[in-house]
């Protein structure tokens, strides 16, 4: 989520309440869920502060996997994949979602329904819209939050989540729910709150219905033979395998399947060959770092080795600045194209290997400080 350069005061929300009433009404939201709904009519100071920061894109990839793929959190995981192995086998029958993903969005989102979250959603989300951040989406997401509370699948006490809006074990925004929640323990509620069974059922729709593919894994850790050509680094798997790349957990590669190259942390780090699913996890939040986590836990609590190749902890690197500078100088090459956030995510990785290319440097698609002083003294 972007930063705001300056959060927004504190503010009587009443106004802004009573402006939304129409459009609520005509979703079909009554009178009396609209007032149950805002028995809160003020702005939460600690939401408007946190639109300022956000960890997974804050942080090195390195320190945001420590705490998200923790020994911890891989034991706890692997004793709710034992006590709750019926409901994921009926769940991975029904939508063709591996029980390991679904565990591990579930462990990465809320520590498997112990931090779920306990801002309540419609004054964050309430706060949020008054105060513009993010342009219309979280107007539309109170809308839908209103629409959740009519529909009688929790109360206006039990809606809670994140500062952002992000409700419950699975933490989805309310438009999400609207569309993907499931009612898997037949009560008559989609109940992301307190259901686990519902939660890991919706985690699994979600997932399904981005489009995740039941013969592919979300991706896998690999190494490099010497003298391995990364310029060829978007191929079928069977191409890779011919190619010399093996996995590090020793099995191997699927036959088929369009896979690239991933390497989060420039080369000597660890591998990665991603595919389809990879986009799949980051639909769902669309940090690399986040995706690389809910995938290497989903591996880990089926039993996979951790990562073996070290991460570059004590190289320099790019920081916010940085990487904008170097989006601003891709840019005017025409290697790069959309805004200058200064976020190393899928659009900056292309476009930086589209540069080593064209200098003939080792293409692996990491941004550094060296990286942007070539691309400076290079006219």
């Amino acid at each position: 989520m972007p930063a705001a350069e300056k959060p927004p005061a504190p503010t009587d929300l009443r106004a802004f309440i009573e402006a939304l009433r129409p459009d609520a009404l005509s979703r079909g939201v009554s009178p009396r869920t609209f007032a149950a709904a805002f028995s809160v009519t003020t702005a939460d100071p600690d939401v408007l502060a946190r639109t300022r920061r956000q960890g997974e894109f804050a942080r090195p990839v390195w320190e945001y996997l420590v705490g998200a793929v923790s020994p911890g959190r891989i034991a706890r995981g692997q004793a709710q994949a034992a006590r709750l192995a019926p409901t994921l086998a009926a769940i991975e029958a029904r939508f063709g979602v591996p029980r390991w993903i679904v565990l591990a969005f579930w462990g990465v989102e809320s520590d498997f329904g112990a931090s779920a979250g306990t801002v309540p959603t419609v004054r964050a989300l309430a706060t949020l819209a008054q105060a513009g951040f993010r342009g219309t989406l979280f107007r539309d997401e109170l809308l839908a939050a209103l629409t959740i509370l009519e529909r009688g699948d929790i109360a206006p006490s039990g809606m809670k989540g994140s500062w952002a809006g992000a409700m419950g074990q699975v933490q989805f925004l309310p438009s999400s729910f609207l569309a993907h929640a499931v009612d898997f323990d037949g009560d008559g509620h989609r109940d992301i709150w307190g259901s686990q069974a519902d939660a890991l059922a919706s985690i699994a729709n979600y997932l399904k219905s981005l489009g995740w593919n039941p013969a592919l894994s979300w991706g896998y850790a690999v190494t490099l033979p010497p003298g391995f050509d990364l310029t060829a680094y978007r191929a079928d798997l069977s191409d890779f395998a011919r190619r010399g790349v093996r996995r590090t957990d020793n099995a191997p590669l699927p036959s088929s399947g369009n896979a690239s190259l991933f390497l989060p942390g420039g080369l000597g780090g660890p591998v990665f060959l991603i595919t389809d699913n990879f986009e799949v996890v980051r639909a769902y939040n669309t940090s690399d770092s986040y995706a690389l986590a809910v995938g290497h836990l989903a591996d880990r609590l089926a039993g996979g080795p951790s990562l073996v190749a070290p991460w570059p902890s004590d190289a320099a690197r790019l920081d916010k600045g940085g990487l904008q500078a170097l989006q601003t100088g891709l840019s005017a090459r025409k290697l790069y194209a959309g805004e200058a956030d200064g976020r190393a995510g899928p659009k900056l990785r292309e476009a930086v290997r589209r540069y080593q290319i064209e200098q003939g440097l080792p293409a692996d698609g990491y941004a550094t400080p060296a990286l942007l002083e070539h691309l400076k003294h290079r006219p």
